[in-house]
């Protein structure tokens, strides 16, 4: 009975191990597609005010972590729809093909998948912010919270 039992496990633990390299080569094929937008420049466009629309796919949860931080006056151009709800919400929030589209999840594997969605359905300048929210913090850039806008620092 043992044995069996290790045999499942063992099994099991194949299956899984091969559904996440399998995600992890979609994950990487679309990132070649779409390319990954730095931190830097998504700050500069931001800060230039040119028309660039901020996606977020992550999960409602996740958004209370934060958010990139947004002025009033730009405000429609950041948009939130989940990764799930995606192919059935953007067409009524995003009516331009050509718009500058930058998706961000929580670490960039969603935002990657949802901007190659987003290609095959006719935006053409779809692209993901690299390394998603974690990239926007670890480039120096605040995140806004409820407690206001926030700057993470690593420790010494």
């Amino acid at each position: 009975m043992k044995k069996l039992l290790l045999v499942v496990a063992l099994l099991s633990a194949n299956i899984l191990m091969a559904d996440i390299a399998n995600k992890m080569v979609l994950i990487k094929e679309a990132r070649k597609t779409v390319g990954e937008m730095p931190a830097k420049q998504l700050k500069h466009l931001l800060d230039a005010g040119e028309d660039v629309i901020v996606l977020d796919v992550r999960e409602s949860e996740q958004r209370a972590e934060g958010d990139i931080p947004y002025d009033d006056f730009n405000k429609e151009n950041f948009i939130a729809i989940t990764r799930g709800n995606l192919e059935w919400k953007v067409a009524k929030k995003i009516k331009d093909p050509d718009a500058l589209i930058v998706t961000f999840c929580r670490s960039g594997g969603r935002g990657a998948l949802a901007a190659e969605v987003l290609r095959k359905m006719g935006y053409k300048n779809a692209t993901t912010l690299k390394g998603g929210l974690k990239g926007w913090v670890r480039a120096g850039y605040p995140v806004k919270t409820g407690l206001g806008e926030m700057v993470l620092k690593k420790e010494q």
